[in-house]
């Protein structure tokens, strides 16, 4: 399959992009610097400009663009980067699918998202179909996943990817979170009470080229692992395979402090069930966070 790809380049995209060149697949990166090899074609998402031709060369588009919500202290200008990074890449990607011939369609777009679309749902279980709710990241999740309509309404297959928290120890939240469990200085975040939505990285990627091949899933889809854990009990199990004791509880008010608006978000409860990849029979290779932290810290 010929693949286009825009976030090619992130703690994501970097792993999805080698998985597919193994699996036998092309793939073009989309880039905003000068191309460096005959696979990389030059954007700009915030310009809106990208040659039709690139889009209509792809049997599928993947967009995983999106500046880090966690790589910087939160301030207004950091807020703004991560809605329009978003927002402006999916849109010119949609818009440009959207305006092509329907021959020279790539017949599916698989575009992020994130299980922010949630907001805080505190015990409640949320499945596919639940609103979207409030708060800063639910509304960047709100106009990002509409920015993906014209691709849809051309009748383009849609799958926005609510990811949750990929597992491995080189990014995404486990990273920041081993040397202060290794020198003992770490514990639970805030209550503790908070769910997290994990997944480990090999069934992110197994499940993304899942719903890249089975046309008959469309919508938004929980990327999730099938079991979460509130963050207490994910300290006690990070704990307990480094062989490091958690009892220094972070306050809320440390959080605050250091991350600036970000510590609302990493105390939020969101407790999501990952209902369409469950019932398309999606095989779970760690479907509990004892197989996938300890597939993560071996990496």
């Amino acid at each position: 399959m010929r693949i286009l790809m825009a976030g090619a380049s992130g703690f994501l995209g970097t792993r999805l992009g080698d998985r597919l060149v193994a699996d036998g697949h092309q793939v073009t990166r989309l880039v905003r610097r000068a191309p460096r090899d005959p696979h990389e074609r030059q954007w700009d998402p915030a310009a809106g400009q990208l040659d039709p031709a690139v889009v209509a060369e792809a049997d599928a588009v993947i967009n995983l663009a999106g500046a880090g919500v966690g790589d910087k202290r939160w301030n207004d200008d950091y807020r703004r980067l991560i809605r329009t990074s978003r927002v402006d890449s999916t849109t010119t990607l949609a818009t440009t699918i959207a305006g092509l011939p329907g021959s020279d369609r790539p017949r599916a777009l698989l575009n992020s998202s994130a299980v922010g679309w949630y907001g805080n749902t505190g015990d409640r279980v949320v499945e596919e179909d639940a609103p979207a709710g409030d708060g800063f990241l639910a509304d960047v999740c709100r106009v990002w996943e509409a920015a993906t309509r014209p691709a849809e309404d051309a009748g383009v297959r849609v799958v926005r990817l609510r990811t949750g928290l990929p597992l491995h120890r080189d990014g995404g939240l486990l990273k920041p979170q081993l040397l202060p469990f290794k020198l003992g200085i770490a514990g639970r975040l805030g209550s503790g009470r908070q769910w997290l939505p994990w997944i480990s990285m090999p069934d992110w990627l197994d499940s993304t080229l899942f719903l890249l091949t089975h046309d008959e899933i469309a919508g938004p889809v929980n990327v999730v692992g099938p079991n979460p854990v509130t963050n207490a009990e994910f300290t006690r199990e990070l704990a307990r395979q480094l062989h490091r004791p958690a009892i220094i509880p972070i306050p809320a008010l440390a959080l605050k402090v250091a991350l600036g608006g970000f510590a609302h978000e990493a105390l939020t409860s969101t407790r999501v069930h990952p209902k369409v990849l469950t019932e398309a029979a999606y095989p779970y290779a760690h479907p509990t966070l004892p197989e996938a932290l300890k597939t993560a810290l071996q990496d």
